[in-house]
């Protein structure tokens, strides 16, 4: 089967989880949301949490909107919880990934999710603020960031204002259209961990606004036909493509 960033980077989020696992997405995610969706069609056995407050909901039925707030992550849901209490969930230690995503990061995978531009009072662009990012990022066990832009202005130096940042001691993994970064558990900067199939280090050093001095990464498998079979299986709308248009 053919693929392209969307599927590559949903294979990506897709190998994220392992069997066991609790996982949490937030809003306008329609990325892991069909991701996670996939997953489930896979076999993989994991509870899958988001904030339209269903937990396991029916992944059977397809999402016919990139909105994550709605029965595509409610209906037929085994429970309903609440985000506070996914929050209380996440900081006693028994989350075990996040799917989040940011306006900006930099080298140290500190996220800027509050504003860009002008100061905090006179912004040029307001983001959301803290929520899921400010209490999750420092609490979860593996933190994934997804983000489908890969460009200079998004993965930057520094952040003028930093939302949230990944403790030292907790692993944090970024998932690109072109690659994965990782900071392991104790290291102090964000590397690329893996290049997908159609790009080349070059191109992700040339679309990354900090310096990135490693010459050999390894090359990410893409995605399986197992993988792309149920991707097409739980999103037959094409929901996956909305945040790559």
């Amino acid at each position: 089967m053919e693929y392209g960033k969307a599927e590559m980077m949903a294979a990506a989020i897709i190998r994220q989880i392992e069997d066991g696992d609790i996982v949490f997405h937030g809003l306008a995610s329609s990325t892991p949301m069909v991701a996670m969706k996939a997953a489930k069609a896979m076999g993989k056995e994991f509870t899958y949490v988001t904030l339209s407050d269903g937990v396991d909901h029916d992944w059977t039925r397809a999402p016919y909107v990139a909105s994550t707030l709605t029965e595509n992550t409610y209906t037929g849901s085994v429970a309903t919880f609440g985000l506070d209490e996914i929050f209380d969930l996440f900081c006693s230690g028994k989350g075990d990934i996040a799917f989040l995503s940011c306006l900006q990061m930099d080298k140290e995978g500190r996220i800027a999710m509050s504003f860009l531009g002008g100061d905090y009072e006179h912004p040029k662009l307001r983001g959301p603020g803290g929520a899921g990012s400010a209490t999750l990022t420092p609490v979860t066990p593996k933190t994934t960031i997804w983000k489908t832009v890969h460009d200079k202005k998004t993965f930057i130096e520094h952040v003028d204002f930093a939302t949230t940042a990944p403790p030292l001691d907790k692993e944090m993994t970024v998932i690109t259209p072109l690659c994965i970064f990782k900071k392991p558990a104790g290291e102090k900067y964000l590397r690329v961990a893996y290049i997908f199939p159609y790009t080349t280090l070059e191109e992700v050093k040339e679309n990354t606004g900090w310096v990135i001095d490693q010459t050999e990464v390894p090359v990410m498998e893409p995605p399986t036909e197992a993988e792309l079979a149920a991707i097409k299986k739980v999103d037959p709308n094409n929901i996956l493509q909305f945040e790559f248009k």
